[in-house]
């Protein structure tokens, strides 16, 4: 394990979590690592912890580490999706403490460039993941544009689950998108989809707007444009939150089941209402398994590999029928 800061080896930083409770900013203690323990220690920096899918990523990313046993895992989420500087932190704290691994998957494409820079400065080994980095951003800092990526074709899984809704309501089809966090490029790839599916499908996009990942603003954002397009009979959420705070709007206005939803992460509540016929669709992105995919791939840089660009992982059409 590299050396930190106040010269003693031998030492990391634990993050203190209580329960399933979300953390306002990553909390550490020092403390020794086991006598004579020289295993590499990974900072795993997630997005926020109140959305099921890094819940999940989390517990999935802790059981790897269990069974692996040759590594010690330090995960730190967000308070909400667009709590970035607890992201910013999170990284000068596992920069500092001098870990050998950091996985992030950054809620903000431009504006973590900045601390994965020091990271590699640091000599710190960093895999982005989930959301890529801003190639501008990165080649402005000093960094290769195919800098190393893990994560899922964000597009087309968004136009597969919504060429799966032009299937059911048909085309021509009056439909809304709820955007992602704009910072986010898998924002932005997920509205590039489903807008292929709007050419495709020639709908009529009655609006497009952004609930930020969110349930509760997604609520909100539904409900004033079910007002204003009572018409509607398809949305398009960019994640599985956001169609969970939709459906919740579509219910409050005895609609739920009647206008076609579909998201986007496969997570356990939108599971239930694809059961319950509430939500039509979503895309599989294997959430438990990404952040140690993630890992994975930064051993086999630290064993020596050159890798770079891309490393794309699997995504799944998920429907009543195939539940």
């Amino acid at each position: 394990m590299k050396r930190c800061t106040d010269g003693k080896t031998g030492k990391v930083l634990f993050l203190i979590l209580t329960g399933l409770m979300i953390i306002a900013a990553p909390v550490f203690s020092g403390g020794k690592k086991e006598s004579g323990s020289d295993k590499p220690v990974v900072g795993l920096v997630m997005k926020s912890l109140a959305n099921e899918f890094f819940k999940t990523m989390e517990e999935g990313a802790r059981m790897f580490a269990e069974k692996d046993g040759s590594f010690e895992l330090i995960p730190v989420g967000m308070n909400s999706e667009t709590d970035i500087d607890t992201q910013v932190s999170a990284m000068e704290r596992f920069i500092t403490t001098g870990v050998d691994m950091i996985v992030v998957a950054p809620a903000d494409s431009v504006g973590m460039v900045k601390s994965v820079k020091k990271a590699v400065d640091a000599g710190i080994t960093v895999v982005n993941f989930d959301v890529t980095l801003d190639k501008d951003a990165l080649e402005a800092a000093g960094l290769p544009r195919d800098f190393l990526f893990v994560g899922p074709d964000n597009a087309d899984g968004a136009e597969m689950v919504g060429n799966y809704l032009g299937d059911t309501i048909g085309k021509g089809a009056k439909v809304i998108i709820i955007e992602g966090n704009p910072g986010a490029d898998n924002a932005k790839q997920r509205k590039e989809g489903f807008m292929r599916s709007v050419e495709a499908y020639n709908f009529d996009l009655l609006a497009s707007r952004t609930a930020h990942w969110e349930t509760e603003e997604a609520n909100t954002v539904m409900t004033n444009l079910l007002t204003k397009y009572p018409d509607v009979e398809g949305i398009m959420c960019a994640n599985d939150s956001m169609a969970v705070g939709v459906v919740k709007a579509l219910e409050a206005a005895g609609r739920a089941g009647e206008i076609k939803v579909v998201g986007f992460d496969n997570i356990g509540a939108v599971q239930t209402l694809i059961k319950e016929g509430k939500v039509l669709a979503t895309i599989d992105q294997f959430g438990p398994e990404m952040a140690a995919n993630a890992i994975k791939i930064g051993f086999r840089i630290l064993g020596g590999e050159k890798l770079s660009g891309w490393q794309k992982t699997p995504i799944k059409l998920v429907t009543a029928e195939n539940l």
